[in-house]
């Protein structure tokens, strides 16, 4: 399951340390969020705030099984205490509903009692990660920069000891993807069964940033655009990232569909179905998963932690007012209304939608603003991937598993584009 997948209902995904982290890495866009709070010496989510966030979010849907995720920052810096006193919280007000919890983390603070927590209350664990050793280390270190990687990978193969269900998402940075190959081989080599690739792509600081003490620009806007933005060294090329698809995508699906789970492919497959998207940044609108702060401030999504895109407080505000409130509507809404004539014309707009907005400051060949930075690498790779869905669709439509493109590829000439 990805972390980020919106459910029946709305989506608060909770972030009760804010930005503090124990890492440090270089591409990070939300510890510099750090600088947007006061005061800066409480980052922690208080108990009044923890209550009132799980009772209203619980409380306010008319659906049986709630999602809650715990994000950060580094959210096991709470310690686990704070994390018996969220399950002793969500059994107080779950009612007849199930409550499902994931947690999205670095790794490298888990150890046994928190493992043998987390399977005892069912927890999907969601690590980062950016691969192999040599990869991994180039951007994701500590405060005192000292790498990560072998803390991380004993948080993992804990995790695997005590049986605790978990992903990967593996982020894919300049040097990574020139590296699919090796990337792949890694995940074969840990057993990892369950992985999303994430894109990096950050923008060089614009002059918002600078006001607000960001090492990050802000998200793009329609009204301020930069003919040629400048993006960070560690910034994915867009081909780039398209080809690191392509490459894994080939050796997953002679070899490792039905045993390995990714979720970029899955994806894919749910837009080849007809199916609306589990995940916003392929969806056509978005705007039902927000941000809850330390605080209790509620954001219009996880990568909009600005002061413009504050839409209330878990406080004072019912959830269902602030996700169905004017702005966060239009917020959602002007994903696909913004859209430039050239993506409303794209042959895959079916599986993309334009991305995530926070991606789309290049500006189109006609002159319309609003182009994503993605956009070539992923049409690369969707027209790539298309006669391999349209078998899969054909397999599943008969009442076979995808896996069996794998006998479909051995026979010659039936795979074509």
């Amino acid at each position: 399951m990805n972390l980020e997948q919106i459910g029946t209902g709305y989506h608060m995904l909770a972030k009760p340390i804010g930005p503090i982290c124990n890492l440090n890495c270089e591409y990070c866009f939300y510890t510099e969020k750090e600088a947007l709070f006061q005061p800066k010496n409480n980052f922690r989510m208080s108990d009044r705030v923890l209550e009132s966030y799980i009772e209203k979010y619980i409380t306010s849907q008319n659906i049986p099984e709630i999602q809650f995720v715990w994000h950060g920052g580094e959210p096991t810096l709470m310690g686990l205490d704070y994390f018996h006193r969220i399950v002793e919280l969500q059994q107080k007000y779950a009612g007849n509903k199930t409550i499902v919890n994931s947690l999205q983390t670095n790794g490298t603070l888990l150890d046994d009692d928190w493992c043998i927590f987390l399977k005892e209350h069912n927890f999907l664990v969601g690590i980062s990660m950016d691969g192999p050793q040599e990869v991994h280390d180039r951007y994701r270190v500590d405060r005192g920069g000292r790498p990560s990687f072998h803390r991380v990978m004993k948080g993992l193969k804990l995790l695997q000891k005590y049986e605790v269900s978990y992903n990967i998402l593996l982020c894919v940075t300049r040097e990574s993807a020139r590296r699919p190959k090796e990337v792949y081989k890694f995940i074969k080599e840990y057993g990892i069964q369950f992985v999303q690739f994430i894109p990096i792509v950050e923008r060089i600081p614009d002059e918002l940033a600078f006001s607000l003490g960001l090492r990050h620009a802000s998200p793009p806007s329609l009204k301020h655009v930069e003919q040629e933005p400048a993006v960070s060294p560690w910034t994915v090329e867009s081909e780039q990232y398209g080809d690191f698809l392509i490459e894994i995508f080939e050796e997953w699906v002679r070899n490792d569909i039905g045993s390995i789970n990714i979720m970029n492919f899955e994806w894919a497959l749910e837009s080849w179905l007809g199916l609306p998207s589990s995940i916003c940044v392929f969806s056509k609108q978005c705007g039902k998963a927000v941000t809850v702060e330390h605080n209790g401030d509620v954001y219009s999504c996880d990568h909009y932690v600005y002061p413009e895109y504050r839409i209330g407080n878990i406080m004072t505000d019912r959830p269902e007012d602030m996700i169905h409130s004017e702005r966060q509507v239009e917020f959602g809404r002007s994903k696909e209304t913004s859209l430039p004539q050239v993506c409303q014309n794209c042959e895959v707009r079916f599986a993309c939608h334009g991305e995530c907005p926070k991606h789309r400051f290049l500006i189109a060949p006609n002159g319309e603003p609003g182009l994503n930075y993605l956009c070539a690498g992923y049409k690369k790779y969707f027209h790539h991937i298309h006669r391999y869905m349209k078998v899969m669709v054909q397999l599943i439509e008969n009442g076979l598993p995808a896996a069996k493109i794998r006998d479909v590829i051995k026979a010659p000439l039936i795979i074509k584009q």
